[in-house]
């Protein structure tokens, strides 16, 4: 399927590795649980306000991740995640992050979600995940769900009739 993906560019905060650039394990795990946490914000659905309102959350479920190459203090990251599978109370995520600057692979790997409601005790039950919000996911490229017309926004409209790669014409000055 793979029809959402985000990526988020970090920069490695000093004591995230070791001197040689091995990335601690729970920093990898915090890469890519904020680069999905700004993937819903995007998309309209952010984790703190679906807490509060909804009392519904994302709860990790199982992951899965592999050191490949050195990320050392201050060094750009690009961290992407692209979902693989949306199941009735699960997402699946691929997970990768290459440095910025060259491309050369740091980690890579694989997180489960489940879609969580929170109980009044503080416990938590799956729960389907919404029509909306799967919607949103999938949609997630083209940006519809979030309802802007920007298209009729007089600030963003193009003239009609003047052509993208024709100049317009100055006018002379007198």
């Amino acid at each position: 399927m793979a029809e959402a993906m985000y990526w988020r560019e970090i920069t490695v905060n000093w004591g995230e590795s070791d001197p040689f650039g091995l990335v601690y394990y729970p920093r990898i795990v915090a890469w890519f649980n904020d680069t999905e946490h700004d993937f819903f914000r995007t998309i309209g659905y952010p984790i703190d306000q679906m807490i509060r309102r909804d009392r519904t959350t994302f709860v990790m479920g199982e992951i899965h991740f592999r050191f490949i190459g050195p990320a050392a203090y201050g060094d750009r990251i690009a961290t992407t995640v692209t979902l693989t599978r949306i199941g009735d109370r699960t997402l699946h995520w691929a997970c990768k992050a290459r440095n910025a600057v060259t491309g050369a692979p740091v980690t890579e790997g694989k997180a489960t979600r489940v879609y969580a409601r929170i109980n009044e005790d503080g416990t938590l039950n799956s729960a389907v995940i919404p029509d909306a919000l799967r919607m949103a996911m999938m949609q997630s490229g083209q940006l519809s769900h979030l309802k802007q017309k920007i298209e009729e926004d007089p600030e963003y409209r193009h003239e009609t009739g003047v052509s993208p790669t024709r100049p317009r014409k100055r006018k002379a000055k007198e």
